[in-house]
């Protein structure tokens, strides 16, 4: 680490280069490519997964996204001929445009069924050509356009499908924008450096830039969904503002200590900057584990996301040294360097002792110094009552329902939330959410068969409608699609719990001893399958974060206790962060306000990424906090000394990156998708928790408790492990700032001054006296 600080400081001009033409060619290459995304997915082995191919083989030549252009009349009926003409010539307008491939309207033969009771609602099926990737943002938007050209007073027009929602609702435009202003807010009142405040934020707007264009370019080799961009820039901004705080958080603490800059920044790469390699290698590796579930949806967003993190870490390891190479004294606020100066002038002679030597680092007595001490005499307290309040924001993760919420969640002035509602209301709430039952027969007999399901279901409690939607094919290779029509909206539990019906109990009732196998399918059946197969692999999955983010921590610090307790905490964390989504989404408590519908299933994916992220987010702050203890101890031996001076040093940082952080995932979570508005509630909710209650109350508060045990571990086990340190070894050349001098430094008399260590009147020496010892 070293080796690579210094080689990144006197070749600066090179790295930042380097980066410059690394962003330009990611560029080009987006330019030239594009992008790919695509939502599409498919489970192997489940029932709706049997239903598509049977689908797939009877209309084999269906590609393509799906969209449909809904209309409604106040007044008359939607087969008056000024509305058939406008409607008419609205159809013609898209194929001819090149979005729409085909076109089934209500006014020709194949639509018939296509027009409401009443007749004052209709709609066409659209298919859209776009069999390569996922409808664009822009051709939704010129659908939307062709759309509302016809609209006229008393004629409402407008287009739904999933395909249209996944187009439009991305982030706010400026959801990036507000992040970012909000993060320079923090910083600056953090560092009263405008440079300081500008470093962090442009290294993560370099290694997010750089993740997000490479994944554009990836998503023509591998399936990445569509909405993977926007969780990649959430995390990575986050994280990567975290990062580079961290390194030059300890940087001007070097320039405080007047170290030279090239010196400074070496020590600070050496430490924080192997802290933050961990910690990102965590995340990353936490993410990946989603590879286990073996669920190809999951797979490329786990890949774009952590290689959004890896590009950012590369960008705080590299870049980041650069620039402060090139910032120099001026990464210090005016005030600092002007005090720096004037203590240089009176006491040059007592600095000079000082550089010889490497001091104890000063621990001032300021808030967090004052609460550490609160920490240290009533640790039990303290442990209690953070318990209690994480313990209580998990309980609505009891009743936490996974699923798939509908349009009707989108947001009001939408237009897919329009078409969603004029259906519901026209056709009935289960219509947008059609059921598929696909059955393969190969004599008249098993076609009879198919008429009795059809009998069945249609005296099925939850069943609207059924309809023989096709028969295609004869003899040995015929294939029954049965339309089925539930009663409820898709995102109902009583969809679901029909869905369980018609496969567990009517359609086995009825097909029996036929040889026919009938499989439900459609969209809302997919959801289902997909919430049930990632609910069952959730307990191997949880295991293998949790046993990975314990086997880190025991390389890392040799104890059996710390990796435990974290992940313990980490669990809790998740829990609570689980709990506050649910509230707000499932009970609908903050949804509506923020434009994200009413109250609806949480995402099913979102608990497998949701921990992933919140694991490799959690041992960040586990990591900066705990490595600090453990290099006090190991250098004085005392369990209270160590977990106060860690918990002083580090809290305020911690906090002020867990401020960042917070506010770019509510940033993101405002105004944007509703998934992406799951994501950001429930990470800015687990990083408040994780920070404000776990890493400043109740770890150190455990520590206190349980002692000397902290840092216990069987020999036998300690000889067996390999050695995995996140402080630096003196053989890199860079000895920690706390390590004890072999002799105490001779210091020149200044008037006014007392001698010591410490040169500011402010901070106290932390140096133990002699024969110091604790628990």
């Amino acid at each position: 680490m070293t080796a690579l600080a210094l080689w990144c400081t006197r070749h600066r001009l090179l790295v930042v280069l380097a980066w410059v033409l690394l962003l330009l060619g990611l560029g080009a290459g987006t330019l030239a490519k594009g992008s790919a995304y695509s939502s599409s997915f498919s489970l192997s082995g489940t029932d709706s997964t049997q239903a598509q191919q049977l689908l797939d083989e009877a209309f084999p030549g269906q590609t393509g996204d799906a969209a449909t252009l809904v209309w409604h009349v106040d007044s008359g009926t939607v087969r008056a001929s000024s509305v058939e003409k406008s409607i008419e010539s609205t159809l013609n307008t898209m194929e001819k445009q090149g979005g729409v491939s085909s076109a089934v309207s209500p006014y020709s033969g194949e639509g018939a069924g296509q027009i409401s009771a009443d007749g004052k609602t209709a709609y066409a099926n659209l298919t859209l050509d776009d069999a390569g990737s996922s409808l664009s943002k822009g051709g939704a938007e010129t659908l939307i356009s062709e759309a509302h050209a016809v609209v006229s007073s008393g004629l409402e027009v407008e287009v739904g499908g999933n395909a249209v929602e996944n187009a439009l609702q991305s982030p706010a435009e400026n959801s990036e924008a507000v992040g970012i202003a909000a993060a320079a807010i923090v910083l600056f009142l953090a560092f009263g450096s405008l440079f300081s405040m500008l470093l962090p934020i442009l290294t993560a707007a370099a290694g997010v830039g750089g993740g997000l264009l490479a994944v554009g370019l990836l998503s023509h080799t591998m399936g990445i969904a569509s909405f993977a961009p926007t969780l990649g820039a959430l995390v990575g901004l986050g994280v990567g503002i975290d990062y580079a705080l961290f390194i030059l958080t300890r940087h001007r603490t070097g320039l405080l200590a007047h170290k030279p800059i090239d010196e400074s920044i070496g020590h600070a790469v050496t430490t924080s900057g192997r802290a933050v390699l961990f910690a990102g290698g965590t995340v990353c590796v936490s993410l990946l584990g989603m590879l286990v579930l073996g669920v190809g949806f999951l797979d490329g967003v786990a890949i774009a996301t952590s290689l959004t993190v890896a590009i950012t870490v590369l960008a705080s390891l590299t870049l980041l040294p650069a620039l402060l190479s090139y910032l120099g004294p001026r990464a210090l606020s005016r005030r600092q360097r002007r005090k720096q100066e004037e203590a240089r002038k009176h006491s040059r002679a007592a600095l000079v002792g000082l550089a010889a030597v490497q001091a104890p680092v000063a621990v001032t007595r300021g808030l967090w110094h004052r609460w550490a001490d609160a920490v240290h005499r009533r640790p039990r307290s303290l442990s209690f009552a953070a318990l209690v309040l994480m313990i209580a924001l998990a309980i609505p993760t009891l009743s936490l329902r996974l699923g798939t919420a509908d349009s009707g969640n989108d947001p009001t002035g939408s237009t897919t939330y329009k078409a969603y509602e004029m259906l519901s209301n026209g056709f009935g709430p289960g219509f947008n959410g059609p059921l598929d039952v696909a059955a393969k027969v190969s004599n008249s007999a098993q076609q009879a068969d198919v008429s009795k399901l059809i009998t069945a279901l249609e005296h099925t409690s939850g069943v609207a409608s059924v309809s023989e939607s096709a028969v295609v094919g004869q003899g040995k290779g015929a294939i029954d699609v049965i339309t089925v029509i539930p009663s409820t909206s898709p995102q109902s539990s009583a969809t679901a719990g029909l869905i369980s019906t018609l496969r567990e109990h009517v359609i086995p009732n009825v097909l029996s001893g036929t040889g026919v196998q009938a499989h439900v399918g459609g969209e809302v059946a997919t959801n289902v399958d997909f919430a049930s197969v990632l609910t069952a692999k959730l307990p191997l999955f949880l295991a293998a974060i949790v046993g990975l983010s314990f086997l880190l921590l025991l390389l890392a610090f040799r104890s059996l206790l710390i990796p435990f307790t974290a992940a313990v905490m980490n669990l809790l964390a998740t829990a609570a962060s689980f709990g506050v989504v649910s509230a707000f989404f499932e009970w609908g408590w903050g949804s509506t306000a923020l434009g994200m519908g009413g109250a609806g299933p949480v995402e099913s994916f979102l608990p497998v990424m949701l921990i992933a992220i919140l694991f490799g987010l959690s041992m960040d702050y586990q990591v900066f906090l705990v490595s600090r203890m453990h290099e006090e101890w190991t250098r004085v031996g005392c369990t209270t000394r160590a977990v106060k001076c860690g918990q002083t040093e580090t809290s305020r940082v911690i906090t002020a990156a867990a401020t960042i952080m917070i506010c770019v995932f509510c940033a993101f979570a405002v105004g944007s998708q509703r998934v992406i508005g799951e994501f950001g509630i429930g990470l800015a909710a687990a990083v408040f928790l994780d920070a404000f209650v776990l890493r400043t109350v109740l770890v150190p508060a455990a520590m206190h408790v349980f002692g000397r045990w902290n840092w216990w571990i069987p020999q036998w086990l300690g000889r067996s492990l390999p050695r995995l340190t996140v402080e630096p070894s003196p053989a890199e050349g860079l000895p920690s700032p706390l390590a004890p001098p072999l002799s105490p430094p001779r210091l020149a008399r200044v008037p006014g001054q007392r001698t010591g260590l410490s040169v500011h009147p402010n901070v106290r020496n932390t140096t133990p006296a002699p024969g110091a010892n604790g628990a």
